[in-house]
């Protein structure tokens, strides 16, 4: 069977339409070959670039979100460890928190208006992977929905997490050191819990008037929870910690 072979240029962008006000995302690809048939070569991927984020402007200078948005400067990425040894970008920890800079008028629920519950200046910690980013006057900031913001957190460790609307604060038990035979169980075969408990709640959830409504988890509770859900967090004391809505909370264990 005949090969076919695909080359890309030497060095070749695609660029996205732009916008008034807004810079297009670049993609560059530098020296790609492929050929197919014959298997799959790659010569080089040198000269990859990914630009995501929405650049404004500079001669935009005030960005005001609407109804229940919220924009956030997005805290820089960890460049040390806690040891103080310099990390290469693979490996600092994506930030999932900033500074609240801007919020929207609200939004209008049943009869009632519903202000944002964060203010300006307001240290707060966001759902992963929520909102768009934006370069703005030459920094990241993510656009987002309030209810993308998982709480408030004004110290560096997350056990001070306040949540916000139908979310609860989990401390997660400790994975078995042990199998039920007592077999001593290496890091990777450990079970990863699903089990902890419950150390701060937020003021729940609104109703089709605008009213909060309780919590069906209370302070103190040992529950059971949703895999795969929620933002996972590592405390100052090494405890694991988890960030979830409070219907991905299965059951209450006692």
């Amino acid at each position: 069977m005949a090969a076919a072979q695909m080359t890309a240029a030497a060095s070749s962008s695609v660029f996205l339409p732009s916008f008034e006000g807004l810079k297009s995302s670049t993609i560059k690809v530098s020296s790609a070959s492929f050929r197919m048939g014959g298997g799959l070569t790659l010569r080089s991927t040198r000269g990859l670039v990914v630009k995501a984020a929405t650049t404004v402007a500079p001669k935009y200078t005030t960005l005001k979100p609407l109804g229940d948005r919220v924009l956030i400067k997005i805290k820089a990425a960890e460049e040390k460890s806690a040891g103080g040894i310099l990390l290469p970008s693979t490996a600092q920890t994506k930030p999932q928190g900033g500074e609240v800079v801007a919020v929207g008028e609200g939004r209008t629920v049943g009869q009632n208006k519903v202000d944002i519950s964060v203010k300006t200046g307001t240290p707060v910690v966001y759902s992963k992977y929520a909102g768009t980013e934006v370069e703005f006057n030459g920094t990241n900031h993510l656009l987002l929905k309030e209810d993308d913001i998982v709480g408030i957190l004004e110290t560096d460790d997350v056990k001070d997490l306040k949540p916000l609307n139908d979310r609860v604060l989990i401390k997660v038990t400790e994975a078995e050191l042990t199998t039920a035979g007592g077999l001593l169980l290496t890091q990777a075969s450990k079970e990863k819990p699903s089990i902890g408990t419950v150390i701060a709640v937020g003021p729940g959830p609104l109703d089709e008037e605008g009213k909060r409504k309780e919590l069906t988890v209370s302070l103190g509770n040992t529950v059971l929870y949703s895999k795969y859900v929620g933002n996972d967090f590592k405390g100052s004391d090494g405890s694991e910690y988890i960030a979830l809505r409070a219907s991905d909370v299965m059951a209450v264990l006692s």
